[in-house]
């Protein structure tokens, strides 16, 4: 390709690409940043990629906008509408777990579906949010009306909901 073609494209490039990207964050001429995002060059001089050096204190305020949440204060009562179903592995169900909760550990739930009513709302539960987010986008991909419990049983035990465990021991979750 002829230079003067190279040329044009690059331009065309800086029009449509960087421009609006230096635009959208408000960059500080010269300095590379602006608002909380740097950017970064790569060896030759272009710029190549945006990074905020900003961490958030801790992962409970992250939400997923496509996956329905509701907090643990917020589930219904248990009943044949509303199932909860308990992803979490066996020994942590012994330990304690919310009454009346269906328990499937993850692993298993996509051999296990004849156990869940599709026609119920499904509130999935796990120790704090990660396995149970897994299953409700499963779920959801295969058919059911699946929410996420926020917080997962930790948070459970942490707003004084009702905890019962197997053998007569005292209920715990952490």
């Amino acid at each position: 390709m002829p230079l003067w073609k190279l040329c044009l494209l690059w331009m065309k490039l800086w029009k449509l690409w960087i421009t609006p990207a230096r635009r959208r964050f408000h960059a500080t001429p010269g300095t590379g940043e602006s608002d909380g995002f740097q950017f970064r060059r790569s060896p030759a001089g272009c710029l190549c990629s945006l990074h905020t050096p900003q961490r958030r204190a801790s992962i409970d305020d992250v939400s997923f906008s496509d996956v329905p949440t509701v907090n643990v204060s917020d589930v219904p009562p248990i009943g044949p509408e509303v199932v909860l179903l308990d992803v979490r592995e066996t020994d942590e169900w012994d330990l304690g777990h919310a009454p009346g909760a269906l328990h499937i550990p993850m692993s298993d739930v996509p051999a296990r579906l004849d156990e869940i009513d599709i026609d119920a709302e499904v509130y999935v539960v796990c120790r704090q949010g990660g396995r149970s987010l897994a299953v409700v986008e499963y779920l959801a991909h295969v058919g059911y009306e699946a929410i996420q419990v926020h917080g997962g049983m930790v948070s459970w035990q942490q707003n004084g909901l009702p905890l019962t465990a197997d053998g007569g021991t005292p209920a715990k979750i952490y």
